[in-house]
């Protein structure tokens, strides 16, 4: 048995993009619309974009780790499965 992968919905998925885009334009603006130095605009601005890319990191670090899982047991279920019908080829 092999588990399909969900696949997210045309809408679902453009409204992801359309969510990240508006919140980084709203941060962005935001920051621009502040009444503080250039310099503090840059650091909170370069701040927003580490975040950014370290959640996008994690999300994919954790991704990578349960399906890492998913084919360890595929593979784990595969050998008992073998070693199962082995044992039934000998006891019958």
């Amino acid at each position: 048995m092999t588990a399909q992968p969900i696949k997210h919905s045309a809408a679902f998925v453009t409204f992801s993009y359309a969510a990240f885009g508006l919140a980084a334009a709203m941060m962005a603006g935001g920051v621009f619309v502040m009444p503080i130095d250039y310099w503090m605009k840059g650091f909170l601005l370069m701040g927003m974009v580490m975040l950014v890319q370290s959640c996008i990191v994690l999300a994919k670090t954790i991704r990578d780790n349960v399906e890492a899982e998913k084919l360890l047991n595929r593979i784990e279920d595969a050998k008992a499965e073998r070693l199962l019908m082995d044992v039934a080829k000998v006891g019958g």
